[in-house]
């Protein structure tokens, strides 16, 4: 019951991290230390979808699962968990852009409020 229950806490970290990473730039915009957290979330995520490099919260939640006495993860986690559940397969790409667009205009916002802020003093 204890791995079922770490398998489970693993996959919501994993779950606020994938939210961190599409909008902690708009968190960034009142706690502007959180832009190199931000940042770094962002390049976690790029070098893993472009290179393929898969997720320590991944491996994690999978052995977890296993030592559980269940199946584990079949597929990475956005595939068992976002792509053909949240949204259909055919439209990965798109959500991955869309993503990268919130990302982009949550880093155009937070570089306009602090050259506003700049101007200001």
């Amino acid at each position: 019951m204890a791995y079922r229950f770490l398998a489970d806490a693993v996959m919501l970290v994993h779950f606020a991290f994938l939210a961190f990473v599409a909008l902690g730039g708009f968190l960034a915009w009142r706690y502007r230390r959180v832009i190199a957290l931000h940042a770094a979330a962002v390049g976690w995520g790029l070098v893993s979808v472009l290179v393929g490099v898969e997720c320590p919260l991944t491996a994690w939640e999978d052995r977890f699962r296993r030592l559980a006495g269940e199946q584990g993860l079949a597929r990475g986690f956005i595939d068992t968990y976002l792509t053909g559940v949240v949204y259909p397969r055919e439209h990965l790409l798109t959500i991955q852009l869309a993503v990268a667009a919130l990302v982009a205009l949550s880093w155009v916002g937070f570089v306009l409020r602090r050259h506003r802020a700049a101007v200001r003093r």
